[in-house]
């Protein structure tokens, strides 16, 4: 079918388009789930390091990669996933998009981990730690592995082999790593007792 507007019909349409997806194009970076996604690696690093939780690395192509929108809805939005995020790991997307406008840092930065990491194919997601050595100035990274969508789950239940592939990787790289210590234990408050 072709569509043909003029006139001031066909500016208004036209606006309306544009404004449709320029706000499309804006994500917020805590979604409605409740969950916080950092875009920038050095906010990430900070609350990493003084968590002591891994950085989930999320490489997606956001507005081209239908892999990527199907773990985001079968997995990342399940309740199951949103608790084990919060207790243990730091999110981070590391998006490509094709048509969605981002920041020459943030290309920059996305640029580095996928070749740091030799990302070649979406979704993919690693967990990993990033230390900055004193010496050169420069981050270091220890990678502890990767996963992507959760191939063989059974449907509907796509987050339980998702979320046993990522917990896998965890308690395999702390076996290797006993000096790694587990994601810190959230302050209790205590209360009072009334007399």
């Amino acid at each position: 079918m072709n569509f043909k507007f003029s006139g001031l019909y066909g500016c208004i349409v036209i606006a309306f388009l544009l404004l449709q997806s320029l706000t499309s194009c804006a994500q917020p970076a805590e979604k409605n789930n409740g969950l916080k996604w950092y875009t920038n690696l050095d906010e990430a690093q900070i609350l990493s390091n003084t968590s002591k939780k891994p950085i989930f690395g999320f490489f997606t192509g956001s507005d081209w990669c239908g892999w990527c929108k199907k773990l985001q809805a079968e997995v990342f939005a399940k309740p199951e996933f949103v608790a084990w995020a919060k207790k243990n790991v730091i999110l981070l997307e590391l998006d490509y998009p094709r048509a969605k406008e981002q920041s020459p840092e943030i290309k920059q930065q996305n640029a580095s981990l996928q070749q740091t990491f030799q990302v070649r194919g979406y979704p993919t997601c690693w967990l990993f730690y990033v230390k900055d050595n004193a010496e050169t100035k420069q981050k270091s990274i220890e990678a502890m592995g990767s996963g992507g969508y959760p191939q063989g789950a059974t449907p509907g239940k796509e987050e339980v082999k998702f979320l046993e592939d990522m917990n896998k990787i965890m308690a395999d790289y702390r076996a290797k790593n006993p000096q790694a210590a587990a994601p810190a234990a959230p302050k209790k408050i205590s209360k009072k007792k009334k007399n």
